[in-house]
């Protein structure tokens, strides 16, 4: 039974993925091998279930490879479940790869333009938001130097910039924050912290887990595709710790 309060519904959800092995890398090697393009599935993500409410910010942990970025990608409709159900209640905007949706050869002022409009802004409501997002992310006279001449640092600054702007209800991020200098970084959780104050709803893979004690009120660890614990975010991590060290 789904509650109002209720921004992001993961009910047994399944996700597998095709992993080639020996995969041939050209037309003589498939013709002369054709054999020995066997497939295996793995199984990222087995039986997932959980519901964020309004207002909450969870951290997602675990290893590398455990599933938590597959997990957010399925929150964000990037890809879909081959079972169970995702469903999310509100307006999502995502920082999942770094300037996706970026242009290279536009402007960083073109593509904000850009960006901004694929969350549903019109020309008018990012007119009063350029100011700020330029000024956010600290880009000076480079806003209107094509991307490609970006830096990952400056991509990510961007990107970072637009997604705070365009009045979400649900924040998604992956890491994203690890790029860049520490003052920038700083800039970011502190940024993200005036948004879970305003009510924001926050989903946050990370490995770094100081940033995730001072944002999250709630951590689920992902373990080897299931969740190995869920619960406030310093005793998931404490036992965490305790468990991979």
């Amino acid at each position: 039974m789904q509650n109002e309060e209720d921004r992001i519904i993961v009910e047994n959800v399944y996700k597998t993925f095709n992993v080639y092995l020996d995969k041939a890398n050209s037309i003589k090697e498939k013709v002369l091998f054709w054999k020995r393009n066997r497939k295996e599935k793995r199984e990222v993500l087995k039986d997932i279930s959980l519901t964020v409410k309004n207002g909450e910010a969870v951290a997602l942990i675990g290893v590398n490879g455990s599933g938590k970025s597959t997990l957010l990608k399925l929150m964000t409709k990037i890809i879909y479940p081959n079972k169970g159900r995702v469903t999310t209640n509100g307006k999502l905007t995502s920082l999942l790869e770094l300037g996706a949706g970026f242009h290279p050869d536009f402007s960083g002022r073109e593509n904000i333009y850009f960006n901004a409009s694929i969350f549903g802004l019109t020309k008018k409501e990012i007119d009063k938001r350029l100011e700020s997002i330029i000024d956010f992310s600290e880009l000076g006279s480079y806003i209107d130097n094509p991307i490609r001449t970006y830096s990952s640092g400056m991509y990510m600054r961007l990107a970072f910039a637009v997604a705070i702007n365009v009045d979400a209800d649900i924040l998604l991020v992956d890491e994203i924050l690890s790029v860049g200098d520490q003052h920038f970084q700083e800039k970011c959780l502190n940024k993200m912290k005036e948004l879970k104050n305003q009510g924001k709803t926050m989903v946050f893979v990370t490995h770094n887990l100081s940033s995730a004690r001072e944002l999250c009120d709630r951590a689920v660890w992902l373990d080897n595709g299931v969740i190995r614990m869920d619960g406030k975010t310093d005793e998931v991590i404490d036992e965490y710790i305790k468990q991979t060290t």
